[in-house]
């Protein structure tokens, strides 16, 4: 699997290059990424702090999406995430075609209110 980073990501030069699902999980618990989250009906789960929560409570910090050589099957997307309790953990999912719409809509849904919050921002200052 090739990785492709986030738009989140910072510069080339002072990121390493991270080729394989199991090289980010590893470097994002490494900087204190260490909840596995999930998306279940009610929100995204915490198995940490056993709590539910709801696109609002979460921030996206980054994400990779990693592609298969040659099956569409092996592409999957990594995100890194924060609560506003600080609960700092990663969510994997299938990308494309194999994708879970739960996920697919908690994660729209949270990057929706994060853009609004930067834009809420913007006119602030």
């Amino acid at each position: 699997m090739k990785a492709e980073f986030g738009k989140k990501s910072p510069p080339a030069e002072s990121a390493p290059f991270m080729s394989t699902l199991t090289e980010c999980v590893n470097k994002a618990m490494k900087d204190g990424y260490t909840d596995t989250l999930k998306v279940t009906k009610q929100g995204l789960y915490s198995s940490a702090k056993d709590k539910i929560y709801c696109p609002d409570d979460v921030k996206v910090i980054n994400f990779f999406r990693f592609e298969g050589q040659s099956d569409p099957a092996d592409n999957a997307i990594m995100y890194v995430v924060e609560t506003t309790d600080g609960v700092k953990g990663i969510l994997i999912d299938a990308y494309g075609a194999y994708a879970d719409e739960h996920v697919n809509k908690f994660m729209t849904s949270v990057e929706e209110i994060n853009k609004k919050g930067s834009k809420k921002e913007e006119q602030e200052r």
